[in-house]
C-alpha cells in the first residue's frame, strides 16, 4: 500500500516522453528556424511528413507509462502534423480540367525507354515534359511519341512534347556552372547537359508558358551532411527566371530533387502554387520507384488551376511519373 501511494501519479509519469512530444510539435511548427548547416534543415523538412508516424510511437510509449502529461502534450504534434499535411489525407480532386500536363524523370539507366514512352502516350496527357534524356534513348522517345506528340523540342537533357505547337523555345540558364570553371565553357559545350527550357505551348484555350527542369542532385555524405549546393543554386536562379516571366498562365514541371517543404524551392514556390498540394489524392510520393517515401518530382502552377493532381504506373525509371489536370 504505501509503495503504491508513493508511485507518481498520471500527471508526474513520463517526463522523457512529454518533454519528447512538445519538441516534435516544435520542430515540425518551426521547421524554418532549423539551421541549414550541413543541410541539416533541408533534410528535416525534405522528410518531414514522416515526422509524423513518431506520433503514434510516443502514444504507444505513453499509454504504457499512463502518463496523462504525455497524452495530452501529443496534441501538439497531432494538431501541428494535421495543419501541414491533413489536407493530403483525403482526395482533393475534382472532375474536369482545360488539359492534362505530365512530367517523368525517365532515368538515365532506363533499360526500356520505348516502354516508357507507350505507357506515358497511354496516359492521355496532353503536354508531356522528360528529363534525364541521353543522347543514347532520345531518338526512341522521339520515335515513339511522335504520332501522340507532333510536336517537341529538347534542349541538352530535357524535353516538352506537345499536341498543339510550341513557340518561343529557349534554354533557361540555372546556373548549372558555377565559378571560374563555369565562365570558361563555350555555350557549345553546355548545351550538352542543358538541363531546363521554357517554350509556349499554343493551346485551344490560349498560350501557356511551359518551364521543364531538372535541378541538381542532393547527396547525403558522412563528412559532408546533406550535400544540396548545385541543387539549390538551380533552384535561385530558374527562381530569377520565373520572376521575369511576363506570361499570365504558367507551369513549371520537373524533378525538383526537392520536396516543396523544402526551403531551397522557396524561390519557385513563392511564385507558383504546387498542383497536388492544391488537388492531390495522398502525399503522391514519387522516389525511389520501388518504395517511394519522398516526393521531388513536381508540377507547379500559376493563373491556371488544379483539377486533379495523381501519380502515374511505375515505368523503368527509378522515378514515378506525375500528372494534373489543369483548367483555365
Amino acid at each position: 500500500m504505501v509503495r503504491r501511494l508513493s508511485r507518481p501519479g498520471p500527471w508526474k509519469r513520463g517526463p522523457v516522453l512529454t518533454v519528447l512530444a512538445v519538441l516534435l510539435g516544435l520542430l515540425m511548427a518551426f521547421h524554418g528556424r532549423i539551421t541549414d548547416l550541413g543541410g541539416l534543415g533541408s533534410l528535416v523538412e525534405t522528410f518531414l511528413p514522416w515526422c509524423g508516424l513518431l506520433v503514434p510511437v510516443l502514444l504507444a510509449g505513453a499509454l504504457r507509462r499512463r502518463s496523462a502529461a504525455a497524452v495530452v502534450a501529443l496534441l501538439l504534434p497531432a494538431v501541428v502534423w494535421l495543419g501541414l499535411f491533413g489536407a493530403l489525407l483525403g482526395d482533393g480532386s475534382r472532375p474536369g480540367g482545360d488539359l492534362t500536363v505530365a512530367q517523368h524523370n525517365v532515368g538515365d539507366a532506363n533499360p526500356d525507354p520505348a516502354g516508357t514512352a507507350r505507357a506515358l502516350v497511354a496516359s492521355g496527357a496532353d503536354v508531356l515534359a522528360l528529363v534525364e534524356l541521353t543522347e543514347e534513348a532520345r531518338g526512341t522517345y522521339e520515335r515513339e511519341l511522335a504520332t501522340a506528340y507532333p510536336h517537341h523540342t529538347v534542349q541538352g537533357t530535357v524535353g516538352l512534347w506537345s499536341r498543339w505547337p510550341l513557340s518561343d523555345v529557349r534554354p533557361v540558364d540555372t546556373a548549372m556552372d558555377a565559378g571560374p570553371l563555369g565562365a570558361a565553357k563555350t555555350e557549345d559545350e553546355k548545351a550538352g547537359y542543358q538541363r531546363a527550357l521554357r517554350a509556349t505551348v499554343a493551346t485551344e484555350r490560349g498560350p501557356l508558358a511551359v518551364y521543364v527542369a531538372h535541378l541538381g542532385s542532393v547527396r547525403l555524405m558522412p563528412r559532408g551532411g546533406f550535400w544540396t549546393e548545385s541543387r539549390d543554386r538551380n533552384a535561385r536562379a530558374l527562381g530569377e527566371a520565373l520572376a521575369a516571366e511576363s506570361g499570365e498562365r504558367v507551369v513549371l514541371l520537373g524533378d525538383l530533387n526537392g520536396t516543396t517543404d523544402d526551403r531551397a524551392l522557396a524561390a519557385l514556390t513563392a511564385r507558383l502554387r504546387p498542383a497536388h498540394t492544391e488537388a492531390g489524392d495522398g502525399f503522391g510520393f514519387t522516389w525511389p520507384a520501388g518504395f517511394p517515401v519522398v516526393r521531388i518530382d513536381q508540377i507547379l502552377l500559376r493563373g491556371v488551376e488544379a483539377e486533379s493532381s495523381w501519380v502515374l504506373p511505375a515505368t523503368g525509371s527509378d522515378h514515378l511519373p506525375v500528372a494534373a489536370s489543369v483548367s483555365w
